[in-house]
């Protein structure tokens, strides 16, 4: 569903980065959609031994996609599961607090600020009224206070946004998905989802529907939303005698742990622009291909969008395109690397000195 342009806009917004544990590259491009709707994160080094990597595909508008972008990593990072090393408890609930942190008059402010000029300019003539004064600081999430305003009473976006991230700290990759937005990792040539597309027609998903008072008509959630998860959508979850997670649809996201190993080349996260084009195993033989030839990671993200970009308006390839595409280096190398640096600055050996001495001293005599 949307409005398309009478000719895709192919500009691509592109970066590249990396640490000493990876490399990552990742694009985005509007393509034949009126507007562009998803957002992305991209953090390698979140702390000394954590990366971040997110994607937001908005639906309905952009904003809750830019919420998320802005403030999702930020509750990872500061919640007290994090602290105590459950990341995967930290990921959950920071899926869950966008939804509370949407609402009210912060909320709307906020969502205000990231929307389109009227928006924006409304949102910070009241921040300029209503925020509470020398309390104003967004970045930290012990800092989040309410405030009174005309928009106390909001309660969040009809509007939202899927979103899937990845937490890569130091032998273990933290996935955690809500929405048809999707997580490859590539292991020795094969592709391995670590994420479930979140349908309205999965038999979990239709139950939780059903039970919380809802219907699928047409694979869609109430006959209009075809995700079972996602955060924002805020008219689906109006059941006050219901938790977060059983509403008819939910920010609930599904958490997947698994292990580094030398296997494992390469990981991808992207919206479903991508997906509706390629299957998970296509799409990482394609990159495969790419990489013989290019080291540069983002340039393969954009191949992939000029590969799945239709002819035409309509159908498959019209959506917006975002990918991430992150790249591990091997812990065998990092040790050689290692290895090689010490051997050069260890001190030579008495043997060593000697047969270095000997050898200098037989090039002088050559030379005399």
């Amino acid at each position: 569903m949307g409005i398309y342009l009478s000719a895709p806009k192919t500009e691509k917004v592109s970066e590249d980065g990396e640490n000493d544990r990876l490399r990552y590259g990742l694009s985005s491009m509007q393509g034949w959609r009126a507007t562009m709707e998803d957002a992305h994160a991209a953090y390698p080094d979140l702390d000394r031994s954590t990366s971040f990597f997110g994607v937001y595909d908005g639906h309905g508008g952009k904003v809750v996609a830019k919420f998320c972008a802005k403030y999702l990593h930020q509750q990872v990072l500061k919640h007290e599961a994090y602290l105590a090393g459950d990341l995967g408890t930290s990921v959950q609930n920071s899926f869950l607090r966008m939804d509370e942190m949407m609402r009210g008059q912060r909320g709307w402010r906020e969502l205000a600020i990231l929307g389109d000029k009227m928006d924006k300019f409304s949102g910070m003539i009241e921040g300029l009224i209503w925020s509470p004064k020398g309390s104003e600081v967004n970045d930290h999430i012990d800092d989040w206070p309410s405030e009174e305003g005309p928009h106390s009473d909001y309660h969040g976006p009809n509007s939202g946004s899927t979103a899937c991230v990845a937490i890569i700290q130091n032998n273990q990759v933290v996935v955690a998905n809500a929405g048809d937005s999707r997580c490859v990792m590539c292991k020795k040539g094969q592709a391995y989802n670590l994420s479930e597309d979140h349908k309205p027609d999965l038999e979990l998903e239709k139950e939780r529907i059903l039970k919380a008072g809802g219907f699928i008509q047409f694979g869609r959630v109430n006959g209009s939303l075809n995700l079972a998860r996602a955060i924002g959508d805020v008219e689906f979850k109006q059941n006050k005698s219901l938790p977060a997670d059983r509403q008819i649809v939910t920010a609930n996201p599904d958490i997947k742990t698994v292990e580094l190993c030398d296997d494992d080349e390469f990981l991808v996260l992207a919206c479903d622009g991508i997906w509706d084009c390629m299957t998970s195993q296509q799409l990482v033989d394609y990159v495969r291909e790419q990489l013989k030839t290019e080291s540069k990671l983002s340039a393969v993200c954009e191949r992939v969008f000029d590969r799945c970009l239709a002819p035409s308006a309509g159908g498959e390839g019209c959506d917006n395109m975002t990918m991430i595409l992150v790249q591990f280096k091997k812990p065998v190398d990092l040790d050689a690397s290692v290895g090689e640096k010490m051997q050069k600055e260890q001190p030579l050996s008495s043997d060593q000195r000697s047969e270095t001495e000997a050898d200098r001293s037989s090039v002088e005599t050559e030379s005399k």
